[in-house]
């Protein structure tokens, strides 16, 4: 389907998709195509409905997996096909609602202590003061970081929307402290050859390791540490709306998983890495 994929990539290329979004769709396109054995053009609801079912009966991926091809799929036939797309005749599967883990205070403390690299520290840190999407914190460059207005910018972050969020006062002594050892010049966090960011696979390794360290058995990501900040926020009493803003939530709704919270001005928040307590000198 060598014409076809590239009329879907230029598609999704003017649709303004993420790289990585593009590289998804593209694949689930493929081994629907692999699966049946067949050109997209001869192939239609029934086909489509069979190979999502195969996805759940036979290779038992999960339940967003199967949602990654439903929409890979409705667009290719919708937008690069201009075919009409049956929801009814191929339904969308209902998501799966599962509360997001959460790290105590004291864990998100155990979790950093056990990192003796500073700059892995400070990237684990960074993403907590914040409330950043791993991929946010890779993308930073040195003047996102506002210490004179204690803020954070984050660059075309999902939805490809630009943000300020809160920056941490423990976050900027560890950011100073980093910056003097490494001098980074462009990114932030560069990988080893300077010219791009770190990798999301070695930060990821990188908090499984502190994870161990810190003896906690939790079934948590480096983005757990995106919704323990939210927790943190909302029990230290800040309200749904500014956390919204802060993650960069599209809608309320997404947020409402953290529950109900008071109002607060914007202006009077202070990161949680503030207020989770004395840490011990010299960790943090």
């Amino acid at each position: 389907m060598g014409k076809l994929q590239e009329r879907m990539r230029r598609d999704m290329e003017l649709k303004n998709f993420s790289p990585r979004t593009i590289a998804t769709y593209l694949s689930w396109v493929k081994r629907f195509v692999i699966y049946h054995g067949r050109t997209p053009e001869e192939l239609g609801d029934e086909e489509i409905r069979a190979y999502l079912h195969s996805l759940r009966m036979e290779d038992r991926v999960s339940q967003s997996s199967i949602n990654q091809a439903y929409s890979a799929l409705r667009f290719f036939y919708e937008v690069s096909l201009g075919r009409e797309w049956n929801a009814l005749r191929i339904p969308r599967a209902r998501k799966e609602k599962r509360l997001p883990v959460v790290l105590a205070p004291d864990e998100v403390r155990k979790v950093f202590g056990a990192i003796r690299n500073l700059k892995h520290r400070t990237i684990l840190m960074t993403i907590y003061s914040g409330g950043l999407r791993l991929g946010e914190v890779l993308r930073l460059k040195v003047e996102d970081i506002d210490s004179k207005r204690m803020l954070i910018r984050v660059r075309q972050g999902k939805g490809h929307k630009d943000r300020y969020t809160i920056l941490g006062k423990r976050t900027v002594e560890m950011l100073r402290l980093y910056w003097n050892i490494y001098r980074p010049e462009e990114w932030l966090f560069p990988s080893t050859s300077l010219d791009r960011p770190l990798s999301a696979s070695s930060v990821q390794k990188v908090f499984r390791n502190a994870l161990h360290e810190a003896g906690l058995r939790k079934e948590a990501s480096v983005h757990t540490l995106r919704h323990s900040f939210a927790t943190h926020l909302l029990e230290a009493g800040t309200d749904l709306y500014y956390i919204q803003r802060l993650l960069g939530h599209s809608t309320a709704k997404t947020t409402a998983v953290y529950l109900h919270v008071t109002r607060k001005d914007i202006g009077g928040i202070r990161s949680p890495i503030d207020l989770i307590g004395e840490m011990e000198e010299g960790v943090i």
